[in-house]
């Protein structure tokens, strides 16, 4: 014989599955990470007492202005993200969720992945001083570049990284600071022959850039509209697509003569 249920208990017994799923789903581990603006810095000075920057080989400059690498700040990778935690992140503007694959290489261990950033970061440091003297069209063979920062991994200190060389080196060609005094910073990767690639986490980056008193940012241009999203008041985007472009583009901002690119235009 079958016995019916008030409604009251009819609701209570349905309520108890749904509960049960609600709290799995809060408190489950999911594939994302939580990040944050992160440190910058400026490549033509030190970074905890030792100079990001080291040349032999040639006449080197001194320098005005900075040229600031920015980064974000990113959970690890065994850290597990809830629902909950996502949720709250959804409505912060100086927090953002990424998939993890996206900021950390997938099926690899802590370990592991530190290892990985650490080569990216030995790449990207090797490709820099290549486009950089390329660019100068300086014999590598003679002129030694030592490029030293730590705690900080992956690839896309690149862009910055060149053109400090360049700013050590030559300045604007013309006697100038590439910064023109200013407090420059950006992101992007490099290859050897001066192209520049996009990164990630540029909406986070322009925030870490500006809170460390950026007036101009450099994005790689297919980025734009990220670096668009959440710009800080006071900060200026300049887009790159190339190292030439970049140069170029400081040096009109610099004097004032020639076109600085907008994301708009």
């Amino acid at each position: 014989m079958l016995s019916r249920l008030t409604r009251p208990r009819a609701v209570a017994v349905c309520a108890v599955p749904v509960v049960a799923l609600i709290a799995t789903a809060l408190f489950a581990p999911l594939p994302f990470s939580l990040t944050q603006p992160g440190l910058t810095a400026d490549v033509l000075g030190e970074n905890k007492g030792t100079p990001v920057i080291t040349i032999s080989g040639a006449p080197t400059r001194e320098t005005t202005g900075q040229l600031r690498m920015t980064t974000i700040e990113a959970t690890n990778p065994d850290t597990r993200v809830s629902l909950g935690d996502v949720v709250d992140s959804w409505f912060r503007t100086d927090q953002a969720v990424m998939p993890r694959d996206a900021v950390y290489p997938s099926g690899q261990s802590v370990k592991e992945i530190e290892r990985h950033n650490a080569a990216e970061m030995r790449q990207s440091q090797g490709d820099a001083t290549e486009a950089a003297l390329n660019y100068l069209d300086l014999d590598d063979q003679k002129v030694r570049v030592t490029l030293k920062l730590a705690d900080v991994g992956g690839p896309s200190a690149g862009l910055l990284f060149t053109l400090g060389i360049i700013d050590k080196l030559n300045g604007d060609g013309a006697g100038r600071d590439l910064t023109g005094g200013r407090v420059i910073a950006g992101t992007g990767t490099i290859d050897a022959d001066g192209t520049v690639g996009a990164v990630g986490g540029v909406a986070l980056k322009t925030q870490a850039a500006r809170r460390d008193g950026a007036t101009v940012f450099l994005v790689p241009r297919a980025e734009c509209s990220d670096a668009e999203a959440e710009l800080p008041e006071g900060l200026r985007l300049i887009p790159v697509t190339t190292l030439k472009g970049a140069v170029s583009a400081l040096t009109a901002l610099e004097t004032g003569k020639g076109s600085v690119p907008s994301c708009q235009g």
